[in-house]
């Protein structure tokens, strides 16, 4: 039995983890915490709903579709909100964020109240028997897009040119115009990749859970607490933070009580604030200004 719940917790924690992936590639470029991203979660989910189930669209379209839909809401995000108050204090920024969600989670309510939506099956209805452990092609599609995904971000960062003008960004934003970076671009593009990123999530759960308009509640709380398991700004332990939570949430609601599985992201965030405020392999950054 440790061994499935191992498992399913992993497979779970992969999704918490793509949520902490973009959330985490936002943060190393602007230094923001978007506390409004697991609406952008949600809005991707129900933007493939409606181009898979109204518009009748083949999934893969559908969630491209989506995806750019996404990225256009992440750049006017900034454009018109983020971009204005970048320089003010980050209780603003913070506060703009969590605006923008409610209102991202207030449309949704408009359109479908709080009616709790089913997506038809996409994934292949596959399961692999390993001993006594089951895994499922829904496990294999999700676990490898996330860690595929883990990889190319982590060469873009550590690897590329563009990875090397992020972090100059993230460092000195002045210092970075100075040298003639177009920080406003810099900022506007990252924006929508993190929405487009938060979108993914969506689309990978829409097949494989219920859609309904507060959804993106526990998807931030679980994002968050991986990321700050993880340590902010590490790609890295943004993955494990969330595999972590994965599996503990269905071990310890296994083993001890099912409570656990809606507090054991809260009870992380408290134990690494405490015992280890810089996460597993996060690191003091000095932002030079």
């Amino acid at each position: 039995m440790l061994a499935q719940l191992v498992v399913s917790g992993i497979a779970q924690g992969v999704l918490y983890a793509l949520v902490a992936l973009s959330m985490t590639m936002l943060y190393r470029a602007t230094t923001v915490v978007n506390f409004g991203h697991g609406d952008l979660v949600m809005g991707g989910a129900f933007a493939v709903y409606v181009f898979v189930v109204y518009l009748r669209l083949p999934y893969l379209a559908g969630a491209l579709i989506a995806l750019a839909v996404l990225f256009g809401v992440g750049v006017a995000i900034h454009q018109g909100l983020m971009r204005r108050i970048m320089t003010g204090p980050h209780l603003a920024i913070a506060m703009m964020a969590l605006a923008v969600g409610y209102a991202l989670r207030g449309g949704a309510r408009m359109l479908w109240g709080r009616e709790v939506l089913p997506f038809p099956r996409i994934f292949p209805d596959r399961a692999w028997a390993i001993g006594d452990v089951v895994v499922t092609s829904d496990n294999v599609i999700v676990s490898g897009t996330v860690l595929g995904l883990m990889v190319v971000l982590l060469v873009l960062f550590n690897v590329t040119r563009i990875g090397r003008l992020l972090q100059a960004v993230f460092q000195s934003q002045r210092g970075a115009a100075l040298i003639g970076l177009n920080v406003d671009g810099v900022h506007r593009l990252v924006w929508g990749a993190a929405a487009a990123l938060a979108a993914l999530g969506g689309v990978l759960l829409a097949p494989i859970t219920l859609l309904y308009p507060d959804m993106g509640v526990w998807v931030l709380v679980r994002g968050f607490a991986a990321m700050t398991l993880g340590g902010f700004g590490s790609l890295p332990g943004a993955v494990l933070g969330g595999l972590i939570l994965g599996v503990m949430e269905l071990v310890l609601g296994a083993y001890l009580s099912t409570a656990f599985i809606d507090i054991s992201a809260y009870v992380i965030v408290i134990a690494v604030l405490l015992l280890r405020p810089d996460g597993l392999f996060g690191r003091q950054v000095v932002v030079r200004v």
